[in-house]
């Protein structure tokens, strides 16, 4: 990483990496993710962070950052969040315009629930594949032995 947070751009697609343990320098950091968010003119916009927002795991969801984060995301049109930390896997439903996936499972896993935001779940060791395209991100989660057992599609909303 080249600092505690920082953007970089591949084509049509930019990424915000953010530091979301307890000692970051969240009230800076908030100010330049927003405007960082604001300044992007990329058709897709990732943000990446090592704790979960939604999830269904151990941990479960983190309210401070569904209060701060979320309406960043659907005010900046993040239509994608990824993190770690819970150790399984958790593709979240469309929450106003972003979906959210906890994939922690690359190292033992850990039991996970289901809420009203959840579009799959399990407690498997696993990956997570993207294919972004003009119109649309698929999303694969594949298991150990290589098998896909959770598909995605994110559209592209104009």
């Amino acid at each position: 990483m080249p600092d505690r947070y920082y953007t970089f751009r591949q084509g049509a697609v930019q990424f915000f990496g953010i530091d979301t343990n307890v000692n970051s320098p969240w009230k800076k950091q908030l100010a330049w993710l927003e405007q960082n968010l604001a300044a992007s003119d990329a058709a897709w916009k990732i943000v990446f962070g090592h704790h979960p927002i939604y999830s269904s795991g151990f941990y479960g969801n983190t309210q401070a950052f569904i209060d701060d984060l979320s309406p960043l995301f659907a005010k900046y049109n993040v239509q994608l969040y990824l993190c770690g930390h819970d150790h399984d896997y958790e593709r979240s439903k469309d929450i106003q315009g972003t979906t959210y996936i906890v994939h922690g499972g690359g190292a033992h896993s850990r039991p996970v629930g289901k809420q009203a935001t959840t579009a799959y779940a399990i407690a498997k060791r696993s990956f997570v594949v993207l294919e972004i395209y003009d119109r649309e991100i698929l999303t694969e989660a594949v298991d150990t032995d290589g098998k896909v057992f959770d598909r995605g599609k994110i559209a592209l909303k104009s």
